[in-house]
């Protein structure tokens, strides 16, 4: 007669999880986000980064005047009670400016970062996964893109498209984003494909994209973290190089970048049109490597923080 199991007795931790004081497996992203908090620097990060979003949000609906909007009675004057980030010699008032130029900077980030990680984690993944031709075509364009000075391919682009901040993060995402880290996840993804679980899949009859979609992608996910939140540092300097020598975001719209650009030309008279700007890029950049510093020990069981619970 087959024996009932006792209810009282606990059931096994799955190894190589942790337990919770009461026996029980602590879930991996709850680990995940006790390593994460640990790292003091990497909660500060991230505090500033949301500070900074919150800021491109509300700044510009509490500033009293827009962005292009003309103050012909304060042209060029210092920080004050009435325009906070002082004037260009234009009028324009310098907070609103600053808050527009963070906004989009922001956009143009996040656009870019989020469609280079989806076609690096295909191209990589599939490349990796499928061998043969299908590899070799992959690896020989990376690596003829690698060669390229991308950052002059991306100037002529941009000023064709005449400061459009959506075409630019288009021509960042397709032509000169994608490659580099494609060709970091196939070498991730090389040591995968020839997993148990993959075998078994592929004996099974699924097909190689659902293969590539649903147990390789998973597999690296913490990779894919990584690169996403380094791709906002990457795509915030890009765009920012791009407006500074006068390829990027044009007037009336403004970024981080041209306004730095600008204020550059002003630093010595107008100091404040400079400092305002390059502040607010320090802290986007300071706290994104911060925060993917922090991913990086939470989410790597190798690393020092990530190998304590």
């Amino acid at each position: 007669m087959t024996e009932m199991m006792d209810p009282t007795v606990e059931a096994p931790v799955a190894p190589g999880l942790p337990e919770k004081s009461d026996g029980k497996a602590m879930s991996k992203w709850t680990l995940y986000t006790r390593r994460f908090m640990r790292n003091k620097p990497a909660v500060g990060g991230i505090v500033i980064f949301l500070l900074l979003v919150l800021f491109a949000i509300f700044a510009p609906l509490i500033a009293e005047y827009d962005h292009i909007e003309l103050d012909f009675l304060n042209l060029g004057t210092p920080p004050s009670l009435e325009h906070w980030f002082g004037t260009t010699p234009s009028g324009n008032d310098t907070f609103a400016q600053v808050a527009i130029g963070l906004q989009r900077s922001l956009m143009i980030a996040v656009t870019v970062s989020v469609g280079t990680t989806i076609i690096s984690a295909l191209v990589g993944t599939a490349a990796a996964y499928f061998g043969g031709w299908t590899e070799k075509i992959t690896l020989t364009v990376i690596h003829f893109m690698m060669v390229i000075p991308s950052f002059l391919i991306l100037s002529l682009l941009s000023n064709r498209s005449g400061g459009d901040w959506r075409v630019i993060a288009l021509i960042m995402i397709f032509v000169v984003g994608w490659y580099f880290p494609a060709r970091v996840i196939w070498t991730t993804a090389l040591s995968l494909r020839e997993r148990e679980y993959i075998h078994a899949a592929r004996y099974m009859g699924v097909r190689g994209m659902t293969i590539v979609v649903r147990h390789l992608l998973p597999n690296i996910g913490s990779l894919l973290v990584i690169n996403f939140t380094l791709g906002i540092v990457g795509a915030v300097m890009a765009e920012t190089g791009l407006s500074f020598i006068g390829f990027g975001v044009k007037i009336p719209d403004v970024s981080l970048g041209s306004l730095i650009g600008s204020g550059a030309n002003t630093i010595t008279s107008a100091p404040w049109l400079f400092y305002f700007p390059a502040a607010a890029l320090t802290l986007l950049t300071v706290s994104m490597a911060l925060v993917a510093d922090g991913l990086r020990d939470a989410l790597d069981p190798t690393s020092a923080a990530g190998g304590r619970a």
